[in-house]
């Protein structure tokens, strides 16, 4: 108990103080590793073909649109270094102490949902894993599973951030050895004369692919991205936060992504079942006695995400305003988890579909804020602390050019995408009509997050620059 008391974070939205702040900008590699390091990367491969683009276009678009969104990533985390608080409690200076809110239930509505996708997913792969190696019970193989994903990240999302931190090197060095085994064991299976058949898609496909880098690997962590640079001295280098941040995410992504696009163009088969089992389709291609290291793989991978979205909850639960400590609102968190994981594992039989698609819809008002918080970065210098938590400070209570800037910038993104995923949104796409309809070529391009993120990175920088140098401290 005491043990576990001592590695227990208290800190939670507040400012860290200077004798807690230690460590250099290369440890921010292992939990952005940890975090991306996922069999989940390689199945996207199948999907970036799924534009109908060829191989190399997919590779293009995996390094650009990772390397993109993870440099948002790399920028926001600056924030962290400079004031050493979390994302959330910074965002205030963008949106206002009481109008933050809005961006942080947006947030939190983002981490609590895939988290609860990423424990689901390491549960349905350990049932296909131990079915197929020891005819175990599909019911016995998904509650071991969840026993073993939800647990670990229950744990280190609660205890926190020294917890985290140590948690992911283990998860990082462990998950790259298994991935290296999958890649030596299946690379036979590259059949290059059909990757190489695989034509040039259209610009639309390349552009729709690229955001799907964008929005599916790495703009999600922007919410979070201070919450781990945040305990970092603030004379480490800006430049190394940044390149570290950048390069711990990005490398193995991209690496699996292209892997995946190097399988999937070589066997439709596996494209298809991709679709229906991201990480259990990947099994097809293994020999029997490597699918136990490959359930701890594609679990432990799951985790590592699963618990930096759990610790980041927490804390932005707390930041909207949540009247209880960091630890205890991760537990919160973690119950929410629990119960929708069991949900979808057990109960739900065509929920992943509209949840996805709930999620996609939900990215495009984030994409704003994203856009908005990291203008602000690069134009605030720095953070009048104390009122961050005062109303009547120099930020206010509530900042409506930011707060219109998102809805504004959701109204028009909203309008530039279709989603397939669910009828109920079918309302969507409701500016597309000079680029061919819900039903043209631009429909599936998700441009309408691209035009959040110009909206809101430019719309900060017109409407805030004036104000921003007047808070200056």
């Amino acid at each position: 108990m005491a043990k576990i008391s001592s590695n227990l974070e208290l800190n939670g939205i507040n400012f860290i103080s200077e004798s807690e702040r230690k460590g250099k900008a290369r440890s921010l590699f292992w939990p952005w590793a940890a975090a991306n390091v996922s069999f989940l990367a390689i199945s996207y491969g199948s999907f970036f073909l799924g534009f109908g683009i060829s191989f190399w276009q997919a590779t293009a678009a995996a390094i650009i649109g990772t390397v993109g969104s993870f440099l948002l990533v790399g920028i926001s985390s600056l924030a962290g270094k400079r004031a050493n608080a979390p994302t959330m409690t910074l965002s205030r200076a963008a949106f206002g102490v009481k109008g933050n809110k809005i961006p942080g239930f947006l947030s939190y509505l983002i981490f609590v949902g895939w988290e609860t996708v990423l424990v689901s997913l390491a549960t349905l792969a350990s049932e296909t894993v131990f079915t197929r190696v020891g005819n175990i019970d599909p019911d016995l193989s998904r509650i071991l599973g969840f026993l073993l994903a939800g647990g670990l990240t229950i744990v280190g999302g609660v205890l926190g951030f020294k917890v985290i931190m140590k948690l992911q090197v283990y998860l990082t060095i462990s998950t790259l050895i298994l991935t290296f085994g999958y890649i030596v064991l299946t690379i036979d299976s590259v059949d290059w004369s059909k990757v190489s058949s695989i034509p040039n898609g259209t610009t639309q496909g390349f552009i729709g692919a690229l955001i799907f880098g964008v929005t599916g690997i790495g703009l999600g962590w922007v919410g979070c991205a201070a919450d781990y640079s945040r305990y970092l001295p603030r004379s480490t280098s800006g430049k190394s936060v940044v390149g570290w941040t950048v390069f711990g995410a990005a490398i193995v992504p991209i690496t699996l992504v292209i892997y995946g696009s190097l399988l999937a163009a070589s066997s439709p088969e596996l494209s298809e079942l991709v679709a229906s089992d991201p990480i259990g389709a990947l099994t097809t291609l293994l020999p029997t006695w490597y699918l136990i290291p490959f359930a701890l793989v594609a679990i432990l991978g799951l985790i590592g995400g699963a618990i930096l979205d759990l610790y980041s909850s927490g804390l932005t639960l707390v930041s909207i305003g949540v009247p209880v400590k960091r630890h205890t609102a991760a537990a919160i968190d973690g119950l929410i988890m629990t119960i929708g994981t069991i949900y979808l594992v057990w109960f739900a039989s065509d929920f992943f579909v509209p949840f996805q698609g709930f999620l996609i819809t939900l990215g495009v008002p984030v994409a704003v804020w994203s856009a908005i918080f990291v203008a602000d970065v690069l134009m605030r210098k720095g953070y009048a602390e104390d009122e961050l938590f005062d109303p009547k400070g120099r930020y206010g209570g509530w900042n409506l050019r930011s707060i219109g800037l998102v809805f504004f910038g959701a109204i028009i993104g909203w309008g530039f995408v279709t989603n397939s995923s669910a009828g109920w949104l079918s309302w969507q796409g409701y500016l597309l009509g000079p680029l061919g309809g819900r039903d043209g070529s631009w429909a599936y391009a998700n441009l309408g997050v691209l035009f959040a993120l110009v909206i809101g990175f430019i719309g900060h920088i017109l409407l805030s620059k004036n104000k921003i140098k007047k808070q200056s401290i």
